[in-house]
């Protein structure tokens, strides 16, 4: 499995890495114009990302205008919906309205911070990417 990470906290993005590894091969990044064009990079060389793992509140473009971003490019480039990479918001951000917002945006799951390893291990197994 392939998985960006997008995370601009040092100690969350460490905690990210060292726990998704096991999973597959992770690539990082610090803010959301940097998890574009990582993104849109591996996706234009036929090297997409199963998995995005998304913070909402990140410098340049936050969390929402790059999900949007990352979503209006692979329509673009007419990726099926199965085929789309899946993209959880991790974040602090566990009201209502930012839920419904990422969800309207096109997120798959949302793990509010911290994060919960045996939670979001369920969310990765509900969602095809690792078995139980």
């Amino acid at each position: 499995m392939r998985i960006l990470i997008a995370e601009d906290d040092f100690a969350s993005r460490k905690f990210m890495l060292r726990f998704l590894a096991k999973y597959g091969e992770c690539d990082v990044t610090v803010d959301g114009e940097e998890v574009v064009e990582a993104f849109t990079m591996a996706l234009e060389a036929n090297e997409g990302y199963d998995l995005v793992c998304l913070d909402i509140m990140m410098p340049n473009l936050d969390g929402y205008q790059a999900l949007k971003k990352i979503r209006e490019f692979e329509k673009e480039k007419s990726i099926p919906d199965d085929k789309m990479a899946k993209i959880i918001m991790t974040t602090a951000l566990n009201e209502g309205k930012n839920v419904t917002k990422a969800f309207e945006l096109g997120c798959t799951a949302y793990a509010g911070k911290p994060i919960d390893q045996k939670k979001f291990e369920k969310i990765l197994v509900k969602l095809d990417l690792i078995k139980e």
